[in-house]
Parts: C-alpha cells; sequence; structure tokens
C-alpha cells in the first residue's frame, strides 16, 4: 500500500523566493474532478471526495507538508517585453510530496485560489471553462507522452466572475496541478534582475540538489552552470518536440511559463491544430505570431538564452551560448523519435528522420487531418487508397504509407487493430466548445466524463 512522503523542501530556499499568502475563501465546493492517478502517485489516493475538498478547495494544510501556501517570486519576458512585476498572481505553492516510484519531488499548486501580492488588478480567479479546459489539455498530452504537469482537482466554487473573452457572469472555479517543479526561468530572471548573485546560485544549487539527480550540486559554480544549461536544455527540446508532434499550440511561451525540469503547464489559450500550419496561433493577442506552432522550438530556444543571460557575470557569453548550441539538433531528434512513436513503427534514428521529414511533406502538401493521419497509418498500416480520395489525389501521402509500411511496427497485430479500430481522438476548438456546452447550457457533465474516459483508454492503446 502507497503512503504518502510529504516534503517541505522550497521553505528551505527561505523568505527572499516566496511570501506567504491567505486562500480565498469560497461560497461553494463541488468536486469536478479528481485525478485518481496522479493522487496514487503520490499516496493520497485514500482521500475522499470531502477530504479533497478540504485540502484542495479549503486548502487545509496537508500533514507534514508545507504549513502555509507560498506565492512564489518571479519575473519574465511576457511577448519579448521584460516585466518586474510578475509572480505568482492567483496561484500558490500548496504542498510537495515525493512521488511513490520514482522518489523525486512532486508540487501541488494552485490556479484560480485567489489574490496575491502579485495580483494586480486581477481578482485571482478562475473559470470554470478555464478549468476544464485545463483538465482537458493535460490528460491528452499526457496520453501523447508529452512532458506535463497533471491536472490532479477541480472545484467548482460558486462565484460569478466578469471576463471580456467569456459570456459573463461566468462560473468560478479553482484547480490544483501537480508538477515536478514551479520554479521557472524567470525566478532565476527575477535575481539576475535584482543582482541578488548569491541568492541565484542558492536557487541553482537548489534546482540541481532536487531535480537533476545525475549532476553535483557541490560543483564550483562556474562550472554547475556549465554542467545544467544544457541538461535543462535537453529537456526542454523533449517537451518542445513532444507539443509539435501532438499538434499543439501553448500559445504564451512567456519566460514565466518554462519550469526548470521541461514540463509544459500552465495552459491558458491553448489549441490542437486541426492539420498543419505552421503559422496555426492558439491566442487572439498573439497578432504578430510569436508563438505560432511553426515558431515554438525557435520560441524555446529564446528562452533558453534568456535563463544564460542571467549566467553572464559568471561565465563568459560566448560559453554560455556554446552550451545550448545543440538545441534544435537535439529537438530534431526527439521529434523524429515521438512521430515514429505516435505512428506506432521504430527503427534507426535514421528511419526516424526520414520518417519525420516524409510526415511533414505529406500533412503540408494533403492537408489531411494533424489527428486522422497518425490514426489511419497506425502501425504501418496502408489506407485503401481507391476508397479514400485524401490518400488517393496525394503523392506524398502515398509516399508516407509507403516508407511508414516499411517500418517494423512497436506493438502486436491485435494493439495496432485495437488503436485503428478506435474513434479518432481530437481536442480541436470545435470539440472542446462541443464538451463545454452542456456544462454552461445544463450542468450536464457526461460529455466532459465520457471525454475523459475516451482520451485515457486512447492513452493505453498508445502504449499497449
Amino acid at each position: 500500500m502507497s503512503t504518502a512522503e510529504p516534503q517541505t523542501i522550497h521553505a528551505q530556499l527561505g523568505p527572499a523566493f516566496y511570501d506567504v499568502v491567505t486562500p480565498a475563501r469560497f461560497p461553494q465546493f463541488i468536486l469536478r474532478y479528481r485525478n485518481q492517478r496522479a493522487a496514487e502517485q503520490i499516496g493520497l489516493q485514500d482521500l475522499s471526495d470531502e477530504q479533497f475538498i478540504d485540502h484542495f478547495g479549503r486548502f487545509m494544510p496537508l500533514q507534514g507538508s508545507l504549513f502555509e501556501p507560498l506565492a512564489l517570486r518571479y519575473h519574465g519576458h511576457q511577448f519579448g517585453a521584460y516585466n518586474p512585476e510578475l509572480g505568482d498572481g492567483r496561484g500558490f505553492l500548496f504542498a510537495q510530496y515525493k512521488d511513490q516510484q520514482t522518489g523525486h519531488l512532486l508540487d501541488l499548486g494552485t490556479k484560480g485560489s485567489g489574490r496575491t501580492p502579485y495580483a494586480r488588478a486581477a481578482d485571482g480567479r478562475l473559470t470554470l471553462k478555464g478549468g476544464v479546459r485545463e483538465v482537458l489539455a493535460t490528460e491528452l498530452l499526457t496520453a501523447l507522452n508529452v512532458p506535463t504537469s497533471q491536472s490532479f482537482s477541480l472545484i467548482e466554487t460558486g462565484e460569478a466572475l466578469e471576463r471580456h473573452d467569456e459570456p459573463s457572469p461566468t462560473r468560478s472555479s479553482v484547480l490544483v496541478r501537480l508538477l515536478h517543479s514551479h520554479i521557472r526561468i524567470g525566478s532565476f530572471q527575477r535575481l539576475a534582475y535584482l543582482g541578488q548573485a548569491d541568492n541565484l546560485e542558492k536557487l541553482l544549487r537548489h534546482t540541481v540538489r532536487y531535480y537533476y539527480p545525475e549532476l553535483d550540486p557541490d560543483l564550483a559554480y562556474e562550472q554547475l552552470i556549465l554542467s545544467f544549461l544544457p541538461e535543462f536544455a535537453e529537456r526542454v527540446s523533449e517537451m518542445v518536440a513532444g507539443w509539435m508532434v501532438a499538434g499543439f499550440v501553448h500559445g504564451v511561451l512567456n519566460t514565466d511559463n518554462f519550469n526548470i525540469t521541461g514540463e509544459s503547464f500552465d495552459y491558458g489559450p491553448w489549441r490542437f491544430m486541426p492539420h498543419f500550419d505552421p503559422g496555426f496561433t492558439a491566442a487572439y493577442f498573439d497578432q504578430t505570431g510569436r508563438y505560432a506552432y511553426g515558431r515554438q522550438p525557435s520560441a524555446a530556444m529564446w528562452a533558453l538564452c534568456r535563463l544564460a543571460d542571467c549566467f553572464v557575470p559568471i561565465v563568459d557569453s560566448e560559453v554560455l551560448a556554446e552550451t545550448l548550441s545543440g538545441f534544435y539538433s537535439s529537438m530534431e531528434r526527439n521529434l523524429a523519435r515521438r512521430l515514429s512513436w505516435r505512428l506506432g513503427v521504430e527503427g534507426t534514428d535514421d528511419d526516424a528522420s526520414q520518417l519525420s521529414a516524409l510526415v511533414f511533406e505529406a500533412a503540408k502538401a494533403s492537408q489531411i487531418g494533424w489527428d486522422r493521419l497518425f490514426h489511419e497509418l497506425y502501425g504501418g498500416h496502408r489506407p485503401d487508397k481507391f476508397a479514400d480520395p485524401a490518400w488517393r489525389n496525394s503523392a506524398e501521402l502515398a509516399k508516407l504509407a509507403d516508407y511508414a509500411c516499411s517500418l517494423s511496427s512497436r506493438q502486436t497485430k491485435t494493439a495496432v487493430q485495437a488503436v485503428r479500430a478506435a474513434p479518432i481522438i481530437s481536442l480541436e476548438i470545435g470539440v472542446v466548445e462541443r464538451i463545454w456546452s452542456p456544462i454552461a447550457v445544463s450542468d450536464d457533465w457526461s460529455e466532459f466524463t465520457q471525454s475523459l474516459h475516451d482520451i485515457r483508454a486512447f492513452g493505453q492503446r498508445l502504449r499497449a
């Protein structure tokens, strides 16, 4: 039986890194979602629904973990402009636990839990629709093997919120996420901006000690920087490659939205693209396409460079740049491997690289649905070109199919057939709105519940 192992590791950094805050008091608590799989991961699977509400709605402290919530301090570049007035404005670090399988540290952090010193003019709340969207995004990205936070709980809180991007008044919620760390690139940027050299070194050693067990946190400072940056860049390349294969657009790749363990988190205006389109954007306010689908790798590299900037007083800028020079080749390698995985085939890295080139060539030329492409080719299956005009009329799709069929399936024939026999799983914007509509109109959660079941079943089939 799993036993919870609560931790207070982040508090050891000291008050220069956070502010103790008080959670909002909500008028109502309705548990709309609990992630039992995530609860098992940290030994909290035996909590009742009422205990979930007590701890993740009323925020009664979990025994042995943080006694008070901590709003983390950070800065960041937002759409390229530096903002020194950031920080946890509507969330906080609530608790920490050890992963029951790996022993790694995990955070329970909030979204919509009330105003903090960094809330500025905002109300510190989260709309229920925003919470539902985040649950959906994290579930599908998990199914597609993308490094991501997990939505831990979603509780409707009984307030009426005014929002310019939703019909208002709209319903409120508070979400709890499970993530390895809420330390961000912006956490380092703040310390560099304020000239807190000692705290900058302290944060880096803390980061390596608890999140990079392959590195020695007691190395000389300069060597530690040069060891950490390429390892972090590798993790970010895995995450970005995962987005690209999923057809996912995060929407807001500001430096405060890159955490130091390389996991996608804080889902706002995200979208899954319907078909290949490098210019596809998620945020209506991203009018220049800075964070469009095809620009996500360069946005990640830009963020990594801003982290490296923090250490220029310690290490020469050219040396720092060299530590990040392998990012794009690493991202392309990870992208190719992940494409092969999603297609259910396997081979050498050269095979994966060739397959990757053919996928993007075929997707661009044919404009076939992104999710449909992977579904119909899964396991090296050759679609009937006479039965389907999409395959009959595209030489690029035919070439891709020929190559995919020449590779070995990574699953048994039965497992491949199970994937192909199931409906295509997609979270294009129309699907998300279809899931939300019955909740908004008649408080009918059946479509949401069924969608979560289908997404998890999809993930299980891909891993069979």
